[in-house]
């Protein structure tokens, strides 16, 4: 690549930590301001580059008008490490975020017969005719690097320019989310702008209050004083509880004897490490054990089933599932069952 790498115009990572990087992300449509579609990627991006030492410094939604996002894009490049946007790539009239940051940087956008072979591949296998104006998405920064999109045609584009990095990725989740964490996450982290692994431990509980949990753990965290950073978040049915340490004085291995300790002391109220649903815990649980779960409900129509059926081969454990309003149904039902 002939773009500048960041090292020759910012300090060394080891000098400029990750959580003193600027991060902000931008994220792009109409449809996010007119409340048609929900700002999931502000969430999923914030909990990825948290699990790695960084927080998001700042989020804008703009719409899909040029001029609103050359706006955006020259505040954010100006005075950020990193710039993220999501959206905008895909093939339509609507779809402007290409030319809009080609003109903030300064580079020219080049066309690609890689990108139109990829294309064209894709169209083929799924067995529909690529219309032409699917080209629009083979263009790439003539000093760039282009992100291959497995799940889609639009693929991401990464700049470094400037001691900067433009990162920018397509809208759909399902796109999005692989080429953040398989492409995106390891060349940040190779660049010294996020760690190679989480920045911090955080122990998942369930069965005991956010307030009941702090008094029963801070004797535990006391003994740190200010070397142990600790957050609690709760969320319906669980209580999160991360461990850091500020300007790293604990290791990471120190952090594990804490959580350690503190899983110990809690018994049964601790459900696991890291960010595994409780659904998945479960199904671990009857999968290691040869055991299988059938659920019969009532006025939730099916969701308590499709929470262990969302779980990767949940064939393996999952029997059935029952679902009824009626009392005589239920009754009838369960007394079948139980004979």
């Amino acid at each position: 690549m002939e773009n500048s790498s960041i090292s020759d115009s910012n300090p060394a990572p080891d000098q400029v930590p990750p959580a003193h990087r600027r991060f902000e992300l931008l994220t792009l449509g109409d449809e996010l301001l007119l409340g048609l579609t929900p700002n999931t990627h502000l969430t999923w991006i914030g909990q990825q580059l948290g699990r790695r030492g960084v927080e998001l410094a700042r989020n804008v939604t703009a719409t899909d008008e040029a001029a609103a996002i050359v706006a955006e894009l020259r505040e954010s490049w100006a005075r950020s490490d990193v710039v993220i946007t999501t959206g905008g790539l895909g093939p339509t009239c609507d779809d402007r975020t290409r030319e809009a940051v080609a003109e903030v940087i300064g580079q020219k956008l080049v066309f690609d017969p890689e990108i139109e072979r990829t294309i064209a591949e894709r169209f083929t296998n799924l067995g529909r005719k690529m219309t032409p104006n699917n080209l629009k998405q083979a263009y790439r920064f003539e000093r760039g690097d282009v992100l291959a999109n497995a799940n889609g045609t639009a693929p991401g584009l990464w700049v470094e320019q400037d001691g900067k990095v433009l990162v920018m990725l397509p809208g759909p989740p399902n796109e999005l989310h692989p080429l953040f964490t398989e492409q995106v996450l390891p060349r940040l982290a190779r660049l010294g702008l996020v760690r190679d692994g989480e920045a911090y431990v955080q122990l998942r509980t369930a069965g005991v209050g956010e307030s009941s949990l702090e008094t029963k753990l801070q004797p535990i965290f006391d003994r740190s004083g200010e070397a142990l950073s600790v957050a609690y978040c709760a969320h319906p049915w669980r209580v999160d509880v991360r461990l850091s340490s500020p300007a790293d004085r604990l290791s990471m291995l120190d952090l594990q004897s804490i959580a350690d300790e503190c899983a110990a002391l809690l018994g049964e109220d601790f459900v696991c490490y890291g960010h595994d649903s409780l659904a998945k815990v479960d199904a671990e649980l009857l999968r290691a054990q040869d055991k299988t779960l059938a659920v019969a409900e009532s006025c939730t129509g099916g969701r308590l089933a499709n929470v262990f059926t969302d779980v990767c081969s949940s064939a393996k454990f999952f029997r059935e599932r029952w679902c009824a309003m009626a009392t005589t149904r239920k009754c009838r039902f369960l007394t079948c069952r139980r004979a």
